[in-house]
């Protein structure tokens, strides 16, 4: 899927949402509980009850490894289910991997050709040549950390430099290179909303992966105002808000509801700037 693919979808179904499959087991349903894999039977109720206001869905690879061969298991069980049912959803996995090398290629092979993901979230902050191997397989994207929510944001990527630049601006400048509008994109806090319009101007035509709307607070509003390109260029995710929205026999109802409340924000969003 190209960046012209994925706007597209976006057109179509009148929303840039991302859901994020951030699947706590402790925080399961009780009534899912005896499946033999409760987190992929979550997940998919989730799925099916959001799939026509998403364009994207983003596991956490977290949740995941935590539970061992359970979890990976209901990864691949999700995976399958979104590819057999969705295939027009764009599917990100949130692994945050960063290496070098023999290592690099293997995680490029295991997240794009044996699971099939179409992104994922990498840290530049090895260089090129741990983000290669990822661009080498076409089709396929990598996310990479640009300027994140977290407090701890401030130690490295907003350090200045010599010349003036922050070092996020100057990973982003230098890393844009590396790919193109069609295979790279960039994580941008929603929490950081103000930093996007100088990201914008270095970067006018990638897309970015936008967390923290919904329980940490980000403005969806000011993320679209100063975040938005004539192609959209934003993915906004939203994980527990969605998600969790209600953990009884109407978790599924509820996070219809307020994924619904996202797309339709967002539809008004995309009408107001004439994208749809």
């Amino acid at each position: 899927m190209n960046a012209e693919e994925l706007f597209r979808n976006i057109q179509r179904k009148k929303s840039f949402l991302c859901v994020g499959l951030d699947t706590d087991f402790k925080k399961i349903p009780k009534l899912l509980l005896d499946s033999e894999y409760p987190v992929f039977e979550f997940n998919k109720h989730i799925i099916d009850a959001t799939e026509d206001l998403a364009v994207a869905y983003k596991p956490n690879l977290a949740f995941y490894e935590k539970l061992g061969a359970a979890g990976h298991m209901s990864l691949e069980m999700t995976l399958s289910y979104l590819r057999e049912h969705y295939p027009d959803i764009f599917v990100i996995a949130d692994a945050k991997r960063g290496d070098i090398g023999n290592t690099s290629h293997m995680y490029a092979h295991a997240f794009f050709k044996t699971l099939e993901f179409d992104a994922i979230t990498l840290s530049p902050y090895m260089g090129k040549d741990s983000i290669s191997p990822f661009l080498e397989v076409d089709g396929k994207w990598v996310i990479l950390l640009a300027l994140t929510s977290n407090e701890g944001s401030k130690d490295f990527q907003q350090l200045p430099l010599k010349d003036g630049k922050l070092l996020y601006e100057q990973v982003i400048t230098t890393s844009a290179g590396w790919g193109t509008v069609n295979n790279i994109m960039y994580v941008v806090g929603a929490t950081k909303a103000e930093a996007l319009s100088g990201i914008r101007k270095l970067i006018p035509e990638h897309f970015l992966l936008v967390p923290g709307i919904g329980s940490q607070g980000g403005s969806l509003e000011e993320v679209a105002e100063s975040g938005m390109n004539d192609r959209c260029g934003l993915l906004v995710n939203a994980s527990r808000s969605i998600i969790y929205a209600d953990v009884t026999n109407k978790f599924e109802h509820a996070a219809r509801q307020e994924a619904s409340r996202l797309q339709k924000q967002m539809e008004g969003i995309l009408q107001s700037r004439g994208l749809i």
